[in-house]
């Protein structure tokens, strides 16, 4: 048992977002933001969203039975399965158990989990606890699945261009090309009003943006501070940011990500100035006697930071920013979201190397971690994951909408949040083969999903490829 639990972590993983999105550049001038608010000011490029036929349900569908089949993976061969949300669809059922009807079908109702949530941090809770599963006395030998899915939407205003739309899902298991370093995790816990959805009433949450990024910081300081502890505990040596291949954080907007590896070039003057070079020891001087509630205000800090981080930061974190900027917040998927980009951009080099991970959820919830990777085999390798996830291709194949349309669409989403006894369109024509979309919802608000079969394909199910709710 001891040479199986070794390198557990992700074996494989998949990707989906809506078909739909609308470019930032366009919603400025529709906002009539200034020139550059969203795409300069904020680092988006592109925000996906869900139209009725899409929810934080059909997403996980779509994207579990697509991980499943691409992988080769009988359904029977699953003994957990967890979903991180912060999406409400309903205040008692999970999110988990609609997901049963792909296992059902086989007959495996034996699988453990249920969703998990705390804003953005429900998916990182999810993953931990599914390899702390595999690691522990309770591991039947079955693999694990673990499901990020949010749709991230704002009332109208400076914060609506930061929403996006997403779910992923990931294999674990022992013997994995991702295996996490457990040792070396860090996390801070604490009770904020940052960012929060008290009105059950409305999908959007009430939002103090300034807050919440000094929260962020203030949470990756500490938790970043309690992983190089950690490392220099069981290495013998201290942590720096060259010891890790990646960074990767969680992505509300790419400004923030900016800011927060900046942040950790920082924090290693800080604690070690000798470990930067002279021309950045001098630039960072000045700000060496600043109290931690001074250095988050501080704008000059802020500005001297990333250009002192600006080369480390185009070599270890803009590879990991292709996907949270084409497709937006992503909640509990922008962390893995901006993990597959990396993926992408550098599978081939990343044998024997580190990746660090920084997950964050406001209220608050962190953790700083990593993984250490190698190639692995196929299918449960590096570049076969990278060819699974296809991101340059389903990035291509988009619909986007004008700004007209997408607050259209938007009103149409506010009037069915919540609602019962409604049928919802045939039109599925943006809808690639393979997806599964609601259909309906009944009196009882018993929600109905299908899966869209393009003429010529096979139906997924015996029954027609319905999928009902209980």
């Amino acid at each position: 048992m001891d040479s199986q639990l070794k390198n557990v972590g992700i074996l494989a993983m998949d990707m989906y977002f809506p078909p739909t999105c609308i470019q930032q550049e366009a919603l400025e001038v529709h906002d009539g933001a200034s020139k550059g608010k969203y795409t300069i000011g904020l680092g988006q490029d592109c925000m996906a969203f869900c139209t009725e036929l899409e929810d934080v349900i059909s997403m996980s569908l779509t994207v579990v039975t697509s991980l499943l089949e691409k992988y080769g993976i009988d359904p029977k061969q699953i003994g957990r399965l967890e979903v991180g949300s912060e999406t409400v669809i309903d205040k008692s059922k999970s999110i988990k158990t609609w997901l049963m009807d792909i296992f059902e079908e086989c007959g495996n109702t034996e699988i453990e989990g249920v969703d998990s949530t705390n804003a953005c941090y429900g998916g990182t809770a999810a993953l931990l606890n599914c390899i702390n599963w595999v690691e522990s006395s309770s591991w039947d030998g079955r693999y694990g699945v673990v499901v990020c899915t949010d749709s991230a939407v704002y009332a109208e205003g400076p914060a609506r261009p930061t929403g996006g739309a997403a779910a992923i899902a990931m294999l674990i298991g022992p013997n994995a090309p991702i295996a996490l370093e457990s040792k070396f995790r860090g996390t801070h816990m604490a009770h904020v009003y940052d960012f929060y959805k008290p009105n059950l009433a409305s999908e959007y949450p009430v939002v103090d943006g300034k807050l919440s990024q000094t929260c962020y910081l203030m949470a990756l300081d500490s938790c970043y501070k309690r992983f190089c502890t950690k490392f220099e505990k069981f290495e013998g040596n201290q942590f720096s940011i060259s010891d890790a291949e990646c960074f990767v954080f969680h992505s509300p907007y790419n400004k923030l990500v900016q800011k927060s590896f900046a942040r950790l070039c920082f924090n290693d003057f800080l604690r070690n100035a000798s470990s930067i070079g002279k021309d950045a020891r001098e630039k960072l001087e000045p700000f060496s006697t600043l109290t931690g509630d001074e250095s988050y205000q501080s704008r000059d800090l802020e500005k001297a930071t990333q250009q002192v981080a600006k080369h480390l930061y185009d070599a270890k974190v803009q590879p990991s920013t292709l996907l949270p900027k084409q497709v937006g917040n992503m909640y509990t998927a922008s962390l893995y979201a901006a993990f597959a980009s990396a993926l992408h951009a550098k599978h081939s080099t990343l044998d024997g190397k580190r990746i660090v991970m920084f997950s964050y959820g406001s209220g608050l919830a962190s953790t700083m971690f990593s993984f250490r990777l190698r190639e692995g085999q196929h299918p449960f390798s590096l570049s076969n994951i990278a060819s699974v996830l296809n991101v340059s291709e389903k990035l291509e194949a988009r619909h986007v909408f004008p700004p007209e349309k997408f607050v259209e669409n938007t009103k149409v989403m506010e009037h069915l949040y919540g609602a019962k006894d409604f049928v919802t369109t045939k039109d599925r024509s943006l809808l690639s083969n393979g997806t599964f979309y609601l259909t309906k919802v009944d009196s009882m608000y018993r929600r109905f999903y299908a899966k869209n079969v393009v003429s010529g394909t096979t139906p997924c199910c015996e029954n027609g490829s319905v999928l009902n709710g209980h």
